[in-house]
């Protein structure tokens, strides 16, 4: 499916590209090959005077405030490096964006993401990052049920697995927005946007 439409006043999200979670190994696309299509979208919606949001997940050293509860997976094993949640230096730095920090899977929950785009006039959102499966697809899901139209930029995400990338790209993405290429994103926000 090929993205059909963008908003006015339509915001990019990136979720998770910091540097504990672009360093793992994904599937389909390399963290760095994420990264590389995150800075195109960056680039191009800060052109154009749209809003960019970073999105990173980090926790107390501690952990007192990560997400309780009892999962066949388990916990995050033992703490984490020094560093880990700092968003990769090719999108930090541009003082116009919007950073959220999270402690769940979704931007949405416990944020003020909602909050932040609404002020904003946002009205659709274009989502990128790392996991397909996890972080973008609950964000996903949440923006649709906050009303939000949704965008998935396909290949400027990636999982842990090509299976779990496309199990969220061919079966829950079509019932939560529309799908395109960075290309197919970046030719339409030209034409519509200037």
């Amino acid at each position: 499916m090929t993205v059909t439409a963008l908003d006015p006043r339509t915001a990019l999200v990136v979720i998770d590209l910091q540097a504990g979670i672009v360093a793992a190994p994904t599937e389909p696309y390399t963290g760095a090959e994420v990264v590389s299509r995150s800075v195109e979208l960056a680039d191009a919606f800060r052109a154009r005077d749209l809003p960019v949001v970073l999105v990173r997940v980090s926790f107390a050293a501690d952990g007192a405030d990560a997400v309780p509860g009892r999962t066949e997976a388990g916990g995050a094993a033992g703490p984490r490096p020094e560093g880990w949640d700092v968003v990769v230096d090719e999108l930090a730095g541009h003082p116009g964006d919007i950073t959220v920090t999270k402690r769940n899977w979704g931007a949405f929950h416990g944020t003020g993401l909602d909050v932040q785009l609404r002020r904003r006039g946002v009205t659709q959102v274009v989502l990128c990052g790392i996991a397909t499966s996890i972080g973008v697809e609950s964000t996903a899901r949440a923006a649709h049920e906050h009303g939000y139209h949704v965008t998935l930029a396909t290949d400027a995400m990636s999982d842990m697995s090509n299976e779990a990338h496309r199990g969220s790209v061919e079966r829950i993405f079509p019932r939560l927005g529309e799908t395109g290429t960075t290309g197919q994103i970046l030719d339409l926000l030209a034409k519509t946007h200037g």
